[in-house]
């Protein structure tokens, strides 16, 4: 680490824990009015209020409540120049549809609403990263794009904000953007863990309806019984996974809601069927696309029933860039030392609308474990959980991680 490195490195870190109360009790205030899907007008205003009298272009979404805010750094004299380098850092804001059961003092105060995924966490690190550039911006010979995102859960509010030009909001496309997730589990609190390539899987929806004749329960022959064409759809579903694809580029299948019938002794005339697919590679995500209604319509048909298919292909493989990857790990190190890195052995099968950005443009995206002093990573309750917690401990190194993956890539140039 050289002087001026070991300089910025220091006063980030004390500024980023000078900012720790505010950082935190903008946390808390996320956390007890959280917001579900595209539209968040309390949240969205907290980061607008957050973000005022910072110096930002602030622009908001007309389809969803997302917030763009572009630093213009003026550590160069071509300011406004098309060659100037872009960074584009993101924070996701919404919550899910869970009811608390943490007990926290800022436990949720909307009944059936909680951000169990941690994008309060998010948000609050990426203003505290708003703040610290804002006071370096006579440093930065380049421009800082923050993308403040609704509807990352299920309502693809990346695909929205890119969709209203998010990525051009800086007047040119960012040379490279860096997403954070926080962890609730997986790995001691504190550690930044992330790999180049494939970071997260993709997925895609799958919702059936098979069509049957109902009757009574005791004369099935009556009938056309779509309960046990139903049954053998699932079990098939999971014997296609193990005989259409290859082990080393895997998917995932699952089967989390089946309905059929009202009294053990009616046959139903219909029986749903939904689940969830994720795969690891543009091919078989195509061929997951192309064989599984196939298989489902095939087995309605040879218990001459029907089936309605709605395939819904959702988000792509999350991909980080290898350069991208390999920068964002020495950010790391450098900025909170080699034990606060670990790579990946292997993706993760959950997904992030955030992969569409990182096909548009190359990138990283990092996890940050924020798993509670004294508890146990590895037994902890996950993200999305009822029982998720997350340390505030980790915000101040947060938002000095996003300020310097965005100071040190705009140093590094165009590439």
């Amino acid at each position: 680490m050289n002087p001026s490195s070991a300089d910025l490195t220091a006063s980030l870190l004390d500024d980023a824990r000078a900012l720790h109360p505010d950082i935190t009790d903008l946390r808390h205030r996320l956390h007890r009015e959280p917001e579900v899907g595209l539209e968040l007008p309390r949240t969205q205003e907290k980061v607008l209020g957050w973000l005022d009298g910072l110096g930002y272009e602030v622009s908001t979404g007309t389809d969803t409540t997302s917030v763009t805010a572009v630093l213009r750094g003026q550590g160069s004299a071509d300011a406004g120049s098309s060659n100037r380098p872009v960074v584009l850092l993101r924070g996701d804001m919404d919550a899910l549809p869970v009811q608390e059961e943490t007990g926290q003092p800022f436990t949720s105060a909307a009944a059936g609403v909680m951000h169990a995924c941690g994008h309060d966490l998010h948000t609050a690190m990426l203003a505290g990263a708003a703040t610290l550039l804002a006071a370096r911006r006579d440093r930065l010979a380049g421009d800082v794009v923050l993308m403040f995102q609704p509807g990352e859960e299920g309502f693809d509010g990346a695909g929205v904000m890119l969709r209203e030009g998010v990525l051009d909001a800086a007047g040119r496309r960012p040379d490279a953007a860096f997403g954070m997730h926080v962890a609730s589990a997986l790995a001691p609190t504190g550690v930044v863990f992330s790999r180049p390539g494939t970071m997260m899987s993709g997925s895609a929806g799958l919702d059936v309806t098979v069509h049957g004749v109902g009757g009574h329960g005791s004369m099935p022959f009556k009938a056309k019984d779509p309960v046990t064409a139903a049954a053998e759809i699932v079990t098939a579903l999971q014997t296609l996974v193990t005989r259409r694809f290859d082990v080393f580029d895997p998917v995932v299948i699952t089967v989390g809601s089946l309905h059929a019938g009202t009294k053990r002794n009616i046959i139903p005339d219909d029986a749903r069927i939904e689940a969830t697919l994720r795969s690891f590679s543009d091919d078989a995500r195509a061929r997951l696309a192309e064989i599984v209604p196939r298989l489902v319509r095939g087995i309605a048909e040879a218990h001459g029933l029907s089936a309605t298919v709605e395939y819904h292909d959702e988000y792509p493989v999350t991909v980080n860039d290898p350069a991208e990857a390999d920068f964002a790990r020495g950010v790391v190190t450098e900025l909170l030392g080699d034990r606060r890195y670990a790579a990946m052995p292997h993706p993760l099968a959950g997904s992030e609308d955030f992969s569409r950005v990182l096909a548009a443009v190359p990138g990283a995206f990092l996890f940050l474990s924020a798993v509670p002093e004294g508890v146990d990573h590895e037994t902890a309750a996950f993200n999305h959980s009822p029982r998720a917690t997350f340390d505030d401990a980790v915000l101040a190194d947060g938002a000095a991680l996003y300020a310097r993956l965005a100071i040190d890539r705009i140093a590094a140039g165009t590439r």
